[in-house]
C-alpha cells in the first residue's frame, strides 16, 4: 500500500512524532486510532525513541512505511508525502524546548519547525513530568508554541494518583485536536 515517491496519497497523510517517553511504546493506539478515521500515517521518531522505546518494526509493518529518524540522502526517494497535519506523541520536555527555540537538530525536531512554515495543523500531547513542567524555560516553550497554532492536549506526567495506578495516555486526543469541529478527519 506504500505509495510511490511523489504520489499522493489517496486519504489524508499525517506525521506522527513520537518522543522517547515510556508511553511511546503505545503509540500503536494512536496509529490505529487514526488509520480508523482515514488517515494515511507516516511515523517519525526521535533518535532517542528509536532505541527500545516502542516498536519500530510493529510500526512499518501497520503503516506500509519506514520509521523514520534521520534525515535522507538527495539521492534517496521521499518515503513520505507533504503532510497534511502532525500529531505530536508523547512530546517530551526535550522536544518541545527545541521544537520552540527552533533547535532542529534532528529529523523529528526539524520536521515540527518545517511544519509552522508549511502552515501544516500541529497537535501534541505533552508527556513531561511535574518537576520539569515548573521549569520557566518549559512554559515559555508552551506558549510560543501556542501563539504558533499549536493545539495542545492536557498534559501528561505519568506519575501514579493516591491509589496507585497511572492513567491511560489519552493517545485519540490528539486527533480530536487536529479535526475542524464537528467534523471527523477525511
Amino acid at each position: 500500500m506504500t505509495e510511490q515517491a511523489g504520489a499522493a496519497p489517496d486519504r489524508p497523510f499525517l506525521y506522527v512524532v513520537v518522543c522517547a517517553a515510556g508511553v511511546a511504546s503505545g503509540v500503536g493506539a494512536l496509529v490505529a486510532a487514526a488509520q480508523t478515521r482515514g488517515w494515511e500515517v507516516g511515523v517519525i521518531a526521535t533518535p532517542v525513541a528509536m532505541s527500545g522505546f516502542f516498536d519500530t518494526d510493529d510500526m512499518r509493518e501497520r503503516t506500509g512505511r519506514p520509521v523514520r529518524s534521520r534525515w535522507r540522502t538527495p539521492d534517496d526517494p521521499r518515503p513520505f508525502p507533504p503532510p497534511d497535519a502532525v500529531a505530536v506523541a508523547p512530546a517530551t520536555f526535550n522536544t518541545l524546548n527545541k521544537w520552540a527555540a527552533g533547535i532542529a537538530d534532528t529529523l523529528a525536531v526539524a520536521t515540527l519547525c518545517e511544519a509552522y512554515g508549511l502552515g501544516v495543523p500541529v497537535a501534541a500531547l505533552p508527556c513531561v513530568a511535574d518537576a520539569l513542567a515548573v521549569h520557566p524555560a518549559y512554559r515559555e516553550s508552551l506558549a510560543r508554541l501556542r501563539a504558533m497554532g499549536v493545539r495542545f492536549g492536557d498534559p501528561y506526567s505519568g506519575m501514579p494518583g493516591a491509589d496507585g495506578t497511572r492513567a491511560d495516555f489519552a493517545w485519540e486526543r490528539v486527533l480530536d485536536l487536529l479535526e475542524p469541529a464537528g467534523e471527523p478527519a477525511a
